[in-house]
């Protein structure tokens, strides 16, 4: 069925959802999205990188009170604790893994604590909803995986080298999810996602996403770093496009759509220097007496590629993916959003 066919659906039928990662930015949205359809949650975080504001905004947002929420529950743990992992997936009918470590720059300082989240966790969770039986466990993969490959779009069945040791845990959750559904017979699916952004998107730290970082910089009237010469191209997806493709992977009747990796993405490619304008217009517009600056360049990062652009075509034909915002669609969306939250 599509997009809107299952939120119908979901509407009149109830299920249990496991979301890992659920204090965070996608994990949140999530949230919010489920709990607008009636269906019950529950929730797994350490709040190493999420935050317990997400949640209570996620349930507001939702039409719901935070403190007297019977359709959300949430268990304070980690991932790396395989006891924690069955506890959280008892009763559950879906699994939207979340958790991980994210960034590149991260995993090259600390290879080891990246890869006990994002390898050593992301097992214990699939052990913990293989034993739980749960219906289908979708996981949040990374188009880190297609590292040097130099095809553009990028195809799902074509990957090249890996490029950073977070690359290395995302490519193999891919390769346990292979080895559970011939072994186990257990029903997985991998999204590959591109550069997403939206609401609730943290902009603190040394590994911001780009988007909520520079708006932040701008608003506060500090400077605005780009990496090498602009001309890095990127697949910027808005959060709608995210929820939908995993509600859709978690729930599609379709046999050759399951055990597969899905790109989640636009097949539309935006350099850092327009993207730099877009936003900048974008929060003028909002804020007029703010004074048009230009951005400053330096190095380019360690293990970046230089472009990216994902095909979607597998996404469209086997899970009926629509994507419902474009990148000035959700630019505009989300900027009221970015500047009342991330300009105090």
């Amino acid at each position: 069925m599509n997009y809107q066919e299952l939120q119908q659906h979901l509407k009149n039928n109830q299920y249990t959802w496991l979301i890992t990662g659920i204090a965070g930015f996608i994990g949140s949205n999530l949230l919010e999205t489920l709990l607008k359809l009636n269906q019950k949650v529950v929730g797994l975080d350490n709040f190493v990188t999420g935050h317990r504001h997400n949640l209570e905004r996620a349930v507001e947002d939702a039409g719901l009170n935070p403190n007297n929420c019977d359709l959300f529950t949430f268990i304070e743990g980690d991932i790396c604790d395989i006891d924690t992992c069955h506890k959280a997936c008892t009763g559950v009918d879906y699994v939207l893994h979340e958790a991980a470590l994210g960034s590149v720059p991260r995993s090259i300082e600390d290879p080891i604590t990246t890869n006990q989240n994002n390898t050593d966790g992301y097992l214990n969770m699939l052990v913990a909803a293989r034993d739980a039986k749960v219906k289908r466990f979708v996981y949040a993969a990374s188009s880190s995986t297609y590292g040097d490959h130099p095809d553009l779009p990028k195809e799902e069945d074509k990957i090249g080298n890996p490029l950073s040791p977070y690359a290395v845990t995302k490519y193999v959750n891919e390769l346990y999810a292979k080895v559970f559904a011939r072994t186990y017979g257990f029903k997985t699916i991998g999204l590959r996602y591109f550069n997403i952004f939206g609401k609730r998107q943290d902009p603190e730290g040394a590994y911001a996403a780009v988007i909520p970082k520079w708006v932040a910089s701008l608003v506060h009237k500090e400077d605005v770093y780009i990496n090498g010469d602009g001309e890095t191209s990127r697949d910027f997806c808005y959060i709608d496009n995210t929820v939908q493709m995993n509600l859709l992977a978690a729930t599609t009747e379709n046999p050759d759509a399951v055990d597969q990796v899905y790109n989640v993405a636009l097949n539309d490619r935006t350099s850092l220097n327009d993207l730099f304008k877009f936003i900048q217009d974008r929060i003028r517009d909002r804020i007029p007496e703010l004074e048009e600056v230009q951005p400053l360049y330096r190095d380019f990062r360690a293990g970046d590629v230089r472009h990216s652009l994902a095909s979607i075509d597998k996404a469209i034909t086997l899970l009926e993916y629509a994507p419902s915002h474009r990148i000035s669609e959700g630019l505009d969306e989300a900027m009221d959003w970015y500047v009342s939250n991330l300009g105090s």
